[in-house]
């Protein structure tokens, strides 16, 4: 996979791209800040971007705003966003935005190697991968919402779990149910939010977390 790298960190910026390399991927660029990111974009074709959110200037939003542009100019294109912190307005914004796959990892919790490199793998083959802990924040924010507040604790348990991009078969071997259990717990999860329940459900409920959001603030 051609993938673009935009990470202020020297160590962490090369030591991502020596893991990608050794795992077969080539990167197409290896930026320390966005300024010069979207022209970057347009002369590799990358086919997937690694951004952290915090970068030059002023270490605040520059990468998660370079992000949401990404997604206004490139929709297709899948992005892997690295942060230190759940940046929620932004967050919900970035799940919000219709576009192509989505990763959210925090940096002090990606321990394992190669379980970021499925995580690069999966997003760019098309799925959403957040972690735990965003989605945890998100929806702990929507707990003041009616509809949010309409779904039970067990709702809300594989309704987290769906966030996170995990299977009907993986979300009933965490909570220890069958897959029809889990099939009708999500069909309710999409009756009280108001949503369909088709192919492409993961990708409407976090939408919908987003929207939740930002009418809560």
């Amino acid at each position: 996979m051609r993938i673009l790298i935009c990470e202020d960190s020297v160590l962490l910026r090369e030591g991502i791209v020596r893991l990608l390399v050794d795992a077969g991927h080539e990167v197409v660029a290896a930026l320390p800040d966005a300024e010069h990111l979207d022209e970057t974009v347009d002369s590799t074709s990358p086919e997937l971007c690694v951004l952290d959110v915090r970068l030059p200037p002023s270490f605040t939003d520059e990468g998660i705003r370079a992000a949401l542009r990404l997604r206004r100019t490139h929709p297709t294109l899948p992005l892997l966003v690295l942060s230190q912190y759940v940046e929620e307005r932004y967050a919900s914004d970035l799940i919000g935005a219709q576009g192509g796959a989505l990763g959210y990892l925090l940096k002090d919790r990606v321990a394992d190697v190669a379980d970021f490199l499925e995580s690069v793998r999966r997003i760019g083959e098309g799925a959403t991968v957040l972690d735990p802990e965003v989605v945890a924040q998100l929806l702990t924010r929507q707990s003041r919402n009616q509809r949010m507040a309409s779904l039970t604790e067990r709702e809300r348990q594989v309704l987290a779990l769906l966030a996170e991009g995990k299977s009907n078969q993986a979300i009933a071997g965490v909570l220890h149910l069958s897959e029809a259990s889990i099939e009708k717990y999500i069909t309710a999860i999409f009756q009280k939010l108001g949503l369909e329940a088709d192919e492409h459900g993961n990708r409407r409920v976090l939408a919908a977390l987003a929207h939740l959001e930002n009418h809560t603030n």
